[in-house]
């Protein structure tokens, strides 16, 4: 009998974790079906938008931008092109060129904003997915909204935001100098960092999220895919979307869909048409299709709120959300009904000191023996495979492999350290400090990290099953029932993050992983502690582990379908007549071999080049110099009025140039900074330059030359260099290089492929 309830908890177990994966993402078109959206559809305008890298300056961003101009028209939306020259605060600028189109609505209200951006990264991504999938949502989720001929109650306005991988620079543009901003009340902004995966629900608002939240349940998207904790992470990265722009300038809320699945590919070649998972695009048409449908007919001026959620997945319901002012009440009457289960234990004998202590000894070495041993595999794993470094993502190929591994791993460990224990002790003794440590952290939680007060769920429900096993004395069979049925909001909350936070932040956080199993496993240690054939359990635990790990080992090789990133970049002094080849690759591998022979190595250049995650250069070697035309600079003024120095330069590319960048040798102040007759913004009075790069500007196809108005102090003796950047290195007739071969592509997130030409500016 005992057999039974042993395979029949193990089955309610694997279909709860099926479920709480399968609950976030649609698996089928058909969950579509209500909402007359065509996937097809989709497909095709996306098939368009993702055929070449479009990045802000090239000459296929032209071409989607007229097509999304056209595209929009077709629907009958008002539709305008709003070109813009914007300068950010830390310095980086270009002309952005954003699509707004309008709906009209019946009412007066403020106005639903449907956000997502049109360029892709550059040079070399295809943006199918980043944000090639946002765009092609609204387009068709536009159509099919239109279709049923009913007249939305808010305006609503499409923007499909140039520059947004360069700085959210078209956003700023928008939330700057456009007219409608003041009429906004909501943003819904689609977006990607990876091509696959559940989209989750990202809330921005700079006050409280309840009337948000409880707006968002009605709105009654069919997967939700959310919780607080993911935005407390989110703000944590080193990311921001669009969306972040309306929140910071204009105080306007606003829901972010976005995945990070197969986080590998995101902002890479391989961002195509092909490889962005269809089940993401249904779940963002689920999204948009019920997000539109909802916010279109109600007032947005009163999303503000004078209260904070905290919200979470949950079975059955699929999405629940409680108040931020129930935290410490529910936190302190835990802490008393945890004190008065541990007196009661003791006092009917249910519960015994030496199994208490126990229970500290063996979390102890659960906690050490998990995350000591997974931080050092990996490590040990990286040292061996240096090419992972590479993938600046920190997220491998085979990484599902090993998030996989280390999982069934960790289990098998987990699984070890206790079978002594549960010889000698009852599963209760050892559940009392796994239920005190939850509530440690839940403390801890209350006053650092609110968002995931959610991990006050399981403590109640462990704190429940106690008092019930007290009382009604059951057997071990029913314990396992008990346990196992009362423990499925557990699982089916906490499961999802084994696989969320490795893949979002790299590989190189497994340990979260390690811990959370941890925290999982150890409230259900009645469970395991009475199934039977635990040793063969615990054997095919490590057996399957070792079956993934072998997996990763085969799935180590690149491929034309998972391919190696490399890196090369032409670096010519215009004064000196020296030029480098610089790559950022920790090893030289067949296609950069041709640029970094042994002895003609050279460690001394000082040329930086910025990057999303500060990666330097490691890899240098002197070139041979290549005459690369320079820009024409003039100084078209050069006074001094009062103590300022009012210079004015006119930089004229000869070739065809996508950044050009003004540095310093020196740290300097400059009173103001403009570009293309618009202003450097700053909180301060003045502009204070460290040595090195202050302004970035990448060109658009419109601009033609380059005005740039500088005012500092007369005593002040500026010494600037211009910084030409072109990412056409592998087309450019003067060289002769040897291409990639078809499993290498180039590394994101770095400038690679191009050729930069410096030279000082005589003032």
């Amino acid at each position: 009998m005992k057999n039974f309830f042993t395979f029949l908890s193990i089955l309610i177990i694997s279909l709860t974790v099926y479920a709480s994966f399968n609950d976030l993402i649609p698996s089928s078109e058909k969950s579509l079906d209500k909402y007359d959206f065509s996937v097809e559809n989709a497909l095709n305008h996306l098939e368009v938008i993702s055929k070449k890298p479009h990045y802000t300056g090239s000459q296929y961003h032209e071409e989607v931008k007229n097509y999304l101009v056209d595209e929009l028209n077709l629907l009958g939306l008002k539709t305008e092109i709003q070109n813009q020259v914007v300068l950010s605060s830390w310095g980086v600028g270009t002309n952005a060129a954003n699509i707004i189109g309008t709906i009209e609505g019946t009412n007066d209200g403020k106005s639903l904003v449907l956000l997502t951006h049109y360029d892709s990264r550059h040079h070399s991504s295809y943006g199918a997915s980043d944000a090639g999938s946002g765009v092609a949502t609204i387009l068709e989720g536009l159509r099919a909204f239109l279709s049923n001929n009913k007249k939305p109650l808010n305006d609503i306005h499409v923007v499909f935001t140039d520059a947004e991988e360069i700085g959210l620079l078209g956003a700023q543009a928008f939330v700057k100098n456009h007219k409608l901003v003041d009429d906004i009340g909501l943003v819904l902004n689609f977006e990607a960092r990876g091509s696959g995966g559940p989209s989750y629900m990202l809330i921005e608002t700079n006050g409280k999220n309840g009337n948000l939240i409880s707006e968002f349940k009605k709105a009654s998207p069919q997967f939700p895919a959310a919780n607080s904790l993911m935005y407390s992470v989110y703000k944590m990265l080193p990311n921001d979307t669009d969306l972040t722009v309306f929140r910071e300038q204009a105080d306007i809320n606003g829901f972010n869909f976005a995945f990070i699945g197969d986080h590998f590919d995101y902002h890479t070649s391989l961002d195509t048409f092909d490889r962005l998972d269809r089940n993401t695009l249904w779940h963002q048409a689920d999204y948009f299709m019920s997000m539109v449908n909802h916010f279109s007919k109600i007032n947005l001026s009163e999303l503000d709120s004078e209260k904070d959620y905290v919200y979470s997945n949950f079975p059955i319901i699929k999405f629940i959300y409680f108040s931020n002012s129930w935290i410490f009440p529910l936190l302190i009457f835990s802490i008393i009904f945890f004190l008065f289960i541990i007196y009661l234990g003791l006092a009917i004998n249910k519960l015994s000191v030496q199994g208490i202590l126990n229970g500290i000894l063996a979390l102890t070495i659960s906690l050490f023996i998990c995350l000591s041993f997974t931080i050092v595999l990996w490590k040990t794993i990286s040292h061996f495979n240096p090419d992972y470094a590479d993938m600046l993502h920190g997220f491998t190929y085979n990484g599902y492999y090993y998030i996989t591994a280390f999982i069934f791993l960790n289990f098998f460990s987990l699984l070890a350290i206790y079978s002594p224990f549960f010889k000698n002790n009852s599963a209760i003794d050892l559940s009392i400090v796994p239920i005190g440590f939850w509530l440690i952290l839940n403390v801890l939680i209350s006053f650092y990290l609110k968002g995931a007060a959610f991990f006050l769920i399981p403590i109640y429900l462990a704190l429940f099953t106690v008092i019930l096993t007290y009382k009604l004395n059951f057997k071990s069979n029913n314990i396992i029932l008990l346990w196992t049925i009362i423990s499925l909001p557990l699982i089916y909350i906490f499961v999802p993050q084994l696989k969320l936070f490795p893949v979002g932040l790299g590989l190189n956080n497994l340990f979260i992983t390690s811990f959370l199993l941890v925290l999982i496993f150890i409230l259900l240690l009645p469970v395991f502690s009475n199934f039977t054939f635990k040793s063969h359990i615990k054997n095919l635990m490590l057996f399957t582990s070792i079956i993934f790990f072998v997996l990763a080992f085969i799935n180590n090789d690149y491929d034309s379908e998972n391919k190696k990133p490399n890196s090369i970049l032409y670096y010519s002094d215009f004064d000196t007549k020296e030029s480098h080849w610089l790559s950022y690759n920790n090893n030289i591998d067949a296609f950069t071999n041709q640029f970094f022979a042994e002895f003609n190595s050279d460690n001394s250049i000082s040329f930086s080049s910025s990057s999303k995650y500060s990666t330097p250069f490691k890899q240098s070697s002197f070139a041979d110099f290549v005459d690369i035309p320079t820009a024409e600079v003039q100084i078209l003024k050069d006074t001094i009025i009062d103590s300022k120095r009012i210079i004015k330069l006119k930089i004229e590319p000869t070739r065809n140039i996508n950044k050009i960048e003004l540095t310093s040798d020196d740290s300097f102040v400059f009173d103001a900074i403009s570009v293309q007759g618009v202003e450097y913004e700053t909180n301060n009075s003045k502009i204070k330059v460290e040595s090195g790069r202050f302004l970035s500007y990448y060109m658009a196809l419109r601009d033609k030359q380059l005005i740039i108005d500088l005012n500092f102090s007369k005593d002040l003796l500026p010494n600037f260099n211009l910084i030409e950047t072109s990412f056409d290195l592998m087309e450019n007739d003067k060289f002769n290089l040897n291409p990639r071969e078809d499993f290498m592509m180039p590394m994101p997130f770095v400038n690679t492929d191009a050729i930069v030409v410096s030279k000082k500016i005589a003032l």
